[in-house]
């Protein structure tokens, strides 16, 4: 595994954030390093599909990435017949998942597609899976997305959206940012690679309130809903199709 040292040393002006090829490299390290719980989170997401898997449906992972998550779901329920696509605009992190599944018993089910989410018909499915995705499409185009996963669930299946947020009051939402920042110093990333990082992603992730992603929910049609996990400025939602 790669070490993430791309903002390291960096003088000049940060470019936007991309899930490049040198991001692809040293992906793992860098969601370990900047991602609070990501390992329980992901394990927890697999084993929640297992639970509300329906039988020849089909699982949907919109921002696959490199398949930490599609992995461990594939050791949940490789005895059942199931159909998971994972979609990812990075091509390189696709190359990733593609060599991480090569000698599976299971690849025939995983079709992966390099293309955005926004533009996934979502059919025939049991679960949906959001990993710190949404947060990076339009926030006008946000609404439209889970309306249109709600329609393409079956009854009695669930999207699962994992998503960093904002406090809608101040004195939190700053309580938040200085453990979030804390958590990365504690991890080893400099004040100043934390510095451009955030610099970086402020141009192309735009998080929103909890309060934000229940109402969009709740408008799309879901009914029972819960975040399932949270650690300040990380929230991890489960919802369930009636």
């Amino acid at each position: 595994m790669g070490k993430d040292r791309i903002f390291a040393g960096k003088k000049e002006k940060a470019e936007p954030f991309k899930f490049n090829r040198e991001v692809a490299n040293v992906f793992d390290d860098m969601l370990n390093r900047s991602v609070p719980l990501y390992g329980e989170s992901i394990r927890r997401q697999a084993e929640i599909t297992s639970e509300y898997y329906q039988d020849k449906s089909r699982i949907y992972d919109l921002g696959c990435s490199n398949g930490n998550l599609g992995l461990l779901i594939l050791d949940r329920i490789k005895d059942r017949k199931f159909t998971l696509i994972g979609v990812d605009s990075s091509m390189p992190m696709i190359e990733k998942y593609k060599k991480r599944l090569n000698g599976k018993r299971e690849q025939e089910s995983v079709h992966l597609v390099c293309g955005f989410l926004e533009d996934v018909k979502i059919q025939n499915a049991s679960v949906v899976l959001i990993n710190l995705t949404l947060q990076f499409i339009d926030p006008q185009k946000r609404d439209s997305v889970i309306a249109r996963i709600f329609q393409g669930l079956n009854s009695g299946g669930i999207l699962l959206l994992t998503e960093k947020t904002i406090h809608s009051e101040d004195e939190l939402n700053d309580l938040e940012i200085r453990f979030y920042k804390k958590f990365k110093l504690d991890n080893g990333y400099s004040e100043l690679e934390i510095s451009r990082k955030r610099e970086a992603l402020e141009k192309v992730l735009f998080p929103e309130t909890i309060e934000t992603h229940q109402k969009r929910l709740s408008q799309a049609g879901f009914k029972t809903t819960d975040i399932w996990l949270k650690w300040f400025n990380f929230a991890s939602f489960i919802a369930v199709k009636p």
